[in-house]
């Protein structure tokens, strides 16, 4: 009779988390009996999920109350996934049965960015522009991009002044840029800079 492989080989078998892993959604619920789940994507168009066929997991932040629950499959393999009003419904060859997607509510999901598809000329993904230098026409540097705001009608940079105190109040330590082609020269990702027309009094 065969031996059951032990935990270390269990483990070593496990699919190794991407190191370019972005978290793009985290699970809501089941969706029917047969197993299939609802995630709450963060982006308005989802595309990276309906993308990929490989989604990782991860345990909620912060632990749902209540009875232990079984641990999470590391990896998920799609086998469908559509738009479901403002969710994702899918499916995956590892959850099978309403009581297996429950098991799966908050955990976060994540995606290899080299999973996402090609956007095309001047359209670009917020997790990519996270961290770029923004510098004005005049080459002063206005600081770093830490977040992006949806408007609805466009996007806007959250720009960290370069000299923002570590405990300054938000509307202090930060500038807001609408990402506009009126105000958005360049985006050079070879450089890690934005180029803008702000100035420092704006």
């Amino acid at each position: 009779m065969a031996r059951p492989p032990s935990l270390a080989a269990v483990l070593s078998d496990a699919p190794e988390f991407p190191a370019d892993a972005i978290e793009v959604g985290r699970v809501v619920g089941a969706w029917g009996v047969k197993g299939a789940f609802k995630v709450q994507a963060y982006a308005s168009d989802p595309q990276a999920l309906f993308s990929s066929k490989r989604w990782f997991l991860r345990v909620p932040e912060v632990p749902a109350a209540g009875p232990r629950r079984p641990a999470l499959p590391t990896l998920l393999r799609i086998a469908q996934a559509r738009g479901q009003a403002a969710t994702v419904v899918a499916s995956a060859h590892e959850v099978q049965g309403r009581d297996a997607a429950e098991a799966l509510t908050g955990a976060r999901v994540f995606i290899s960015r080299a999973s996402f598809p090609t956007v095309g000329d001047s359209e670009y993904y917020w997790v990519d522009l996270i961290g770029l230098a923004v510098v004005n026409r005049d080459g002063i540097a206005l600081g770093e991009v830490t977040d992006l705001i949806d408007t609805g009608m466009h996007s806007v940079l959250r720009v960290r002044r370069p000299d923002a105190l570590a405990d300054a109040a938000p509307d202090q330590a930060e500038r807001l840029i609408p990402f506009v082609a009126a105000y958005i020269d360049t985006v050079d990702f070879g450089a890690q800079a934005i180029r803008v027309d702000w100035g420092l009094d704006y």
